[in-house]
């Protein structure tokens, strides 16, 4: 979630200053409607006509709308991981708030009380590694059986406060990002002292805030055996690892709260870089992680990825001023990244950074460089990215009202909190389009463009993707001009006449199946199903890519097996597009289906030398590479 929402509310703890907000922070939050203005001139909303947009209300008995995925089941949060009132006046709001540091509340709404309070049980992002699926929160970390989706279920919870709680797996480790000022460095829930009022909050040798490192070899006891400080915390993390170098990974540290004091951490300092060269603002930090001896983990680099090489100006990016309901805004300087996905394949890495897009050369995992930096007056807050798997393209989310708001209405532009697509070549980035949610959410629904993962259909560039209380959707961006959405599942708001923060967080295809980490609810699991615009072939074809670890921000490249079935995705894809005439189509399939039953499979080379001789007359770039996938398969099928 966005930066600033935590920034009020620790600049709150250690000042006693309320931030006036009118939005929810957490699973049951509430808060006051916010209707939307007018569209500004020239700008269209979303779809108030599609089906998603009036949803009846409820918890976990809302209206639903689906197409093309199909829920298979929700595993609600466990109790411990559920503040369990919606009542401000009752004293768990009240020790909630105090093991967050917060002292005298008395000038805290009790509404905005609760909002605070619930914060600190949000489920968040999560990572994958063989049947068990790692889901964050602002307590701790739930871990799930996944082997069979269908009946999928708790394994192990991991109490441990401090927000964010994102997640990544490699090997018998898990790392675990702690950002807010409760974290303990034993998990302890119990609570600093609060400030004095006017006071900053008091240093201590307990508090952890940055990447804490557990062995899960035992998955049903978790230890904690790392723990690395960083001077903002650690609000998201990225898993580096280095083909060249087995022995350690990477975790690059994105770091978007305050900055603490050098009486806590040594060498912390929040001044500006005209005062202080060394101000631990306008960086991000590289974790170096021995893997043997996860204990020995530190902070290798703070690599300066906002500065000007030409004139070593840290401060030297800028978002360019960013959009209002009546102008553009001044710029203002860039010191953070939200997310940065790298993808070690290419040596490159998509830094969402806060207020601009940039593109870092990775090739030395200690030592990320940056190469090119985009900004957008139409994005508010750049959040996260994702590559295409060949790496030419770049989908930047717009995290516009810090995921707190409504921001899927139709009087929403639908330039603003929405993807932008970038195609990259020769390591530089160039806009191409947006897409956004086109359904129209209501008043108390939070949505925005969040987290998602792509779907390994060969032959296109397929995303799933959360909006909070909008849903999932899945966006075809092969086209990158020309965007859509192909599938979708949506729930009814939580609750119809108070924004409570709610939806998916996270939405991650893994091994057949999609996964949602939802903010108030729990867990949900889903699969594909076919459409107009997704063959069952399509479907089928994803699932023959399996991997043994997924963590989103760690990109790998997707193979796809020369198993027929893909080939029968690609000739699906050739005949929507009219690449291929009606009887090469018939003559193809009567081929594999032919092979598939044990008869005449020589006839599949020749039919692939036939293909080949079409390579000429394809129309796009993408039908010219199905063709190819295709007829690589029928010349070698795997048997």
């Amino acid at each position: 979630m966005k930066n600033r929402v935590y920034a009020a509310a620790f600049r709150f703890i250690t000042t006693f200053l309320f931030l006036c907000s009118c939005f929810a922070v957490s699973g049951r939050a509430q808060a006051a409607l916010e209707s939307a203005p007018p569209l500004p001139a020239g700008m269209t909303g979303s779809n108030a006509g599609d089906p998603r947009s009036k949803l009846s209300p409820g918890v976990y008995d809302a209206g639903e709308a689906s197409m093309g995925i199909k829920h298979v089941m929700l595993l609600k949060k466990p109790d411990a991981f559920q503040l369990g009132s919606d009542d401000p006046a009752d004293p768990k709001v009240r020790t909630a708030l105090g093991a967050m540091g917060f002292g005298d509340t008395s000038k805290i709404p009790p509404p905005f009380q609760l909002v605070l309070a619930q914060l600190a049980f949000a489920n968040s992002d999560m990572a994958f590694q063989g049947n068990h699926l790692f889901q964050g929160n602002f307590y701790g970390v739930n871990v799930y059986d996944i082997a069979d989706p269908a009946k999928a279920k708790l394994l192990t919870s991991i109490v441990c406060p401090g927000g964010q709680g994102d997640v990544s797996v490699y090997k018998n480790l898990m790392f675990m990002s702690v950002e807010m000022p409760n974290g303990r460095l034993d998990c302890g829930t119990q609570a600093f002292p609060p400030p004095a009022s006017g006071q900053q909050m008091a240093a201590s040798k307990d508090r952890f805030r940055g990447v804490r490192i557990f062995d899960i070899s035992d998955i049903s006891k978790p230890q904690q055996v790392g723990a690395v400080q960083t001077c903002r915390g650690s609000h998201t993390h990225t898993l580096v690892t280095d083909p060249n170098d087995k022995e350690n990974v990477y975790i690059y540290v994105s770091g978007t709260s305050f900055v603490r004091s050098d009486e806590e951490l040594a060498g912390c300092s929040g001044g500006t870089p005209d005062k202080d060269p060394n101000t631990s603002l306008f960086r991000i930090d590289v974790i170096k992680v021995p893997v043997a001896a996860p204990k020995n983990a530190k902070v290798v680099s703070s690599p300066r990825v906002f500065m000007d090489s030409r004139t070593g100006v840290v401060n030297g990016l800028n978002n360019g001023g960013s959009h209002t309901m009546t102008g553009v805004s001044k710029p203002s300087d860039t010191d953070q990244c939200h997310d940065i996905t790298v993808y070690s394949a290419i040596g490159l890495a998509a830094g969402a950074c806060s207020g601009n897009g940039i593109i870092l050369d990775i090739k030395d995992p200690a030592n990320p460089k940056r190469i090119d930096a985009v900004n957008d007056p139409n994005y508010a807050y750049w959040h996260s990215a994702s590559f295409s798997n060949d790496g030419k393209k770049v989908v930047f989310t717009d995290e516009w009202g810090g995921g707190l708001g409504a921001r899927c209405r139709a009087n929403d532009p639908n330039k603003w909190g929405a993807d932008a697509i970038f195609n990259l070549k020769d390591n530089k980035l160039s806009f191409a389009n947006y897409y956004k949610l086109p359904a129209a959410q209501g008043d108390s629904e939070n949505c925005v463009a969040h987290n998602g993962s792509l779907v390994p259909v060969p032959g296109r560039d397929l995303k799933i993707q959360a909006w909070y209380q909008g849903g999932i959707s899945l966006m075809d961006f092969t086209d990158a001009d020309h965007p859509m959405e192909i599938a979708y599942f949506d729930r009814g708001p939580i609750d119809p006449k108070m924004l409570v923060l709610g939806g998916s967080w996270s939405a991650y295809w893994y091994n057949g199946h999609i996964y949602s980490s939802e903010i108030a609810r729990g867990l949900d699991i889903f699969e594909l199903t076919p459409t107009e615009n997704l063959t069952q072939n399509e479907i089928d074809a994803a699932k023959t890519v399996r991997v043994a670890e997924l963590n989103v921000q760690n990109q790998q490249k997707i193979d796809w097996p020369r198993q027929l079935v893909v080939a029968k995705a690609y000739v699906d894809q050739l005949e929507r597009s009219q690449a291929l005439q009606s009887n090469q189509i018939a003559d193809v399939r009567s081929a594999i289906q032919n092979a598939e039953n044990g008869k005449e499979r020589g006839k599949l080379k020749k039919m692939a030398k036939s293909l080949e001789k079409s390579s000429g007359s394809m129309k796009s770039a993408a039908d010219t590479v199905r063709l190819q996938g295709l007829v690589e398969i029928l010349k070698r099928p795997a048997v």
